[in-house]
């Protein structure tokens, strides 16, 4: 299966920013499961490429003079293989134990973990506990913001792709397994998921397997993987800090397409 991905990014100011640095980690990777085709950044100047600490690729775009808009272009081809439902890493999986402010268990959650999990810590057991979630939090786009950690958005009983997947490497850390959030994009005719997307992969049996809360998918489907990391802070495709410029505008376009003609 071959997708077409088109993904641009505009950040508008009210005032003139004197500087700015973006960290974009928005360039996808060869993998067991995708294979990418072609794919270029368009960005207002060269970055300075390299690899952060989850060995995803970064770009590291500063603009220091004065101006009042970023746009930036994700634009590419990428391969996927649909068979493939786990991948298999050379790299220790434990730094994934590891919990964040925005995917620490409070007690509520680790008992919802257990009451989903039992003493299992299976593929069953996770899917178990997708399922209830899924039940449990409706996708509820602007009833979280990015700053909203997993305990919020569960005792709130809402939220987005962001606040399904926090949830889940919360609960899943708890019992003891390595999880990590993912950043990405899904092909999808849903008008309300055209935005770039997040799902979990937990380690199990020497492998990487993806739980997607959002859509109820034990397996990746139509998913191009960006990055991997510890929650959305650690892997989400654009971060930025600027100096100046007053209120922030930011208006994304994304389309992700199937290629028909192979």
């Amino acid at each position: 299966m071959r997708l077409a991905i088109h993904h641009d990014t505009t950040y508008r100011y009210a005032d003139p920013v004197r500087a700015s640095v973006q960290y974009l980690r928005l360039t996808p990777q060869d993998s067991a499961r995708q294979r990418v085709l072609d794919w270029q950044l368009e960005l207002p100047r060269a970055a300075n490429i390299q690899r952060d600490g989850n060995g995803n690729i970064l770009h590291v775009l500063t603009l220091d003079g004065p101006h009042q808009a970023i746009v930036i272009g994700a634009h590419g081809h990428v391969e996927i293989d649909e068979r493939c439902d786990s991948e298999a890493d050379a790299a220790s999986p434990l730094p994934y134990l590891r919990s964040t402010r925005l995917t620490a268990a409070d007690a509520v959650l680790r008992d919802f973990a257990r009451q989903c999990c039992g003493a299992r810590r299976d593929r069953a057991a996770l899917i178990a506990l997708m399922e209830a979630l899924y039940q449990r939090m409706p996708f509820t786009p602007g009833a979280t913001g990015v700053e909203t950690s997993a305990a919020q958005a569960f005792a709130l009983g809402a939220g987005v792709c962001q606040d399904h997947t926090h949830v889940f490497l919360a609960c899943a850390r708890s019992l003891g397994i390595p999880a990590r959030y993912v950043s990405g994009y899904l092909c999808t005719a849903d008008s309300r998921h055209l935005a770039s997307h997040a799902w979990a992969e937990a380690w199990l049996d020497g492998a990487w397997y993806s739980f997607d809360v959002t859509h109820r998918l034990a397996r990746p489907e139509r998913h191009i993987k960006l990055a991997v990391g510890l929650d959305y802070l650690d892997a989400c495709p654009v971060r930025g800090m600027c100096r100046g410029g007053g209120q922030e505008q930011m208006h994304a376009r994304l389309r992700v397409e199937l290629l028909q003609n192979q």
